[in-house]
């Protein structure tokens, strides 16, 4: 019963996660193009307003990286604990 419960928790935190990182690649898309916008204002207007602000798409397009990353490993981590729960639970 333990074992279920457990399981059960980990796949709401699994959707939770993967509903998460869904989003967040959505929003790496759509920042992917404002980026590549802010550098080639910034390429033909060669001025300083230009290039910080492509430095700012391009800083937060990094951060949204990691972001996304970060829910990647968050989420093999959840696996690997219901494969675990699982295997105590069939073994």
């Amino acid at each position: 019963m333990h074992i279920e419960k457990s399981l059960s928790g980990l796949r709401n935190q699994l959707e939770g996660l993967l509903n998460e990182r869904r989003i967040v690649e959505e929003q790496i898309l759509f920042q992917m193009d404002v980026a590549e916008e802010a550098k080639t204002r910034m390429l033909i207007a060669e001025t300083p307003l230009a290039d910080r602000d492509y430095r700012i798409a391009r800083d937060d397009l990094d951060r949204m990286h990691r972001e996304r990353d970060d829910l990647s490993a968050r989420i093999v981590a959840i696996r690997q604990d219901q494969d675990r729960l699982l295997d105590r639970m069939l073994g």
